[in-house]
């Protein structure tokens, strides 16, 4: 078995291509196959180097690998000319002289008759004479295919028998005025000639799978088998794009998803293992892969899913590889953070993070005094009695041991004495710590910080935030 993924090198890897490159993947390592990589590079004007760099990192981050190297499609581009001829030769297309002019107004009048338009077949029967006459004019010519009559059947792996009818398929054009081949024909002689025995792509092709099906028959090729997998959809349930937000593999990696979430969520959007599993590994997903459960209908991209899932992969991964990953979302203000210190950190945090961004951004505390306390927390637990309380703490703090059982059983020793609930102690020291109401462990955290800091910022606290009136 062998498959492709041929991604336009027009724009970014969206997270469709990517849902359809990962599909590709897990059916051929599933089953022992090639997983080959094609750039569709045909369409000059739009497509770029800096995007097909951008498509194969977004596959290299989501640690999808390719057999050989990937084959550019407009390096084969006289292979592509030469079969468009073959099929002129043997009476399979033909050429077509009509003007842009006469067919968009033929277009037009079938339009404003609130009818389809489709080419009327006006040069399929030219005579030799007819056509040498045009040629010697130089008029201006396209190779058009020559649509058989009947249907075009195919057995699609994820919509079983799929059949259309020929008389809605009007005769495509091939070969371009200026001699160069179009995708239609360029795919087809590429599969065969790459020895493509299955074809996986997004429904959005399907319309053009019944032309390329005449085309392999027309060029005595093999037909390979198609897949055609369900789009995915925003919450809106229309055609994810950018007025969802966030829709390429970049974007996602950038704001600090893990790629073995991305590939985890990717996968399940159309296809389940057949249980109740949601956290996959990339092998697990290998070994658990069976094409015949991609479902039918379209997929809904629900981001807060992929955040959950973000945090549950982020709490499965080894501390050593995640600080590693961390280090690569350090903001500029935080520079000066060092490995050790970030190391001390972690375990505190690993719990508490969604996306990687989360460790700095929800933890800067623990490298910068805070600047500012919440308003609501200061309402809410800054009351009467405890600047008397830390006053009291403080010589105590100065002098224990430093460590989460020994500091526990200090504060809340000083809470009793004082004749107040636990809670109420330790929430203003929060406060004071971090200038926020949430936080790991007070103990545990007040360890990491160090018994300076932490006496340091308790007196910045006592001195900063008034005492709300009861």
């Amino acid at each position: 078995m062998i498959v492709r993924f041929a991604p336009s090198p027009t724009g970014y890897l969206h997270v469709g291509g990517a849902r359809t490159a990962i599909f590709n993947w897990l059916y051929t390592r599933s089953s022992q196959g090639k997983f080959l990589l094609r750039i569709e590079d045909t369409d000059r004007e739009r497509s770029s180097e800096e995007m097909t760099r951008e498509i194969l990192g977004g596959l290299r981050w989501l640690g999808i690998d390719w057999d050989g190297e990937p084959l550019i499609q407009s390096s084969r581009i006289a292979r592509h000319t030469e079969e468009c001829h073959r099929l002129l030769a043997e009476g399979n297309a033909f050429w077509c002289y009509c003007t842009t002019e006469d067919l968009d107004a033929q277009r037009g009048t079938a339009e404003a008759a609130g009818g389809a338009f489709l080419y009327p077949g006006t040069c399929r029967h030219l005579t030799d004479e007819q056509r040498s006459a045009n040629d010697a004019a130089g008029m201006p010519r396209v190779l058009r295919f020559r649509v058989p009559e009947g249907r075009t059947v195919f057995n699609d792996i994820v919509h079983d028998e799929t059949s259309f009818s020929n008389t809605e398929i009007d005769d495509f054009v091939i070969l371009r005025s200026d001699g160069t081949p179009t995708y239609m024909v360029a795919v087809v002689v590429d599969d065969h000639d790459m020895g493509v025995t299955h074809v996986l792509r997004g429904d959005d092709h399907l319309s053009n799978t019944p032309k390329q099906v005449m085309l392999y028959h027309g060029l005595g090729y093999e037909t390979p088998q198609f897949g055609h997998l369900p789009l995915i959809l925003g919450e809106d349930k229309k055609r994810l794009s950018k007025r969802h937000g966030a829709t390429s593999v970049g974007e996602f990696q950038q704001r600090g998803y893990l790629p073995e979430a991305m590939f985890n969520f990717l996968a399940l959007l159309g296809w389940s293992p057949g249980d109740d599993r949601e956290i996959l590994t990339r092998d697990e997903l290998v070994a658990s892969f069976d094409i015949r459960r991609v479902l039918k209908k379209s997929s809904v991209f629900d981001e807060e899913k992929l955040r959950w899932m973000n945090g549950q992969h982020i709490r499965l991964m080894d501390d050593g590889e995640l600080l590693r990953r961390l280090l690569r979302h350090r903001p500029d203000d935080l520079v000066d953070v060092d490995e050790a210190q970030m190391r001390a950190v972690l375990p505190l945090m690993k719990e508490r993070m969604v996306l990687l961004p989360d460790f700095f951004e929800n933890g800067r505390y623990f490298w910068r005094d805070p600047e500012e306390y919440d308003t609501d927390g200061v309402n809410k637990r800054w009351k009467a009695g405890i600047p008397e309380l830390l006053t009291d703490l403080l010589p105590l703090l100065e002098s224990c041991d430093f460590t989460p059982e020994a500091l526990e059983t200090l504060i809340r020793e000083s809470a009793e004495q004082k004749g107040m609930g636990a809670g109420k102690v330790i929430h203003p020291i929060r406060l004071a710590l971090t200038g926020a109401t949430a936080s790991p462990s007070l103990f545990d955290m007040m360890t990491v910080l160090g018994r300076e800091t932490c006496l340091r910022r308790l007196r910045r606290a006592m001195a900063q935030i008034p005492v709300p009136e009861s």
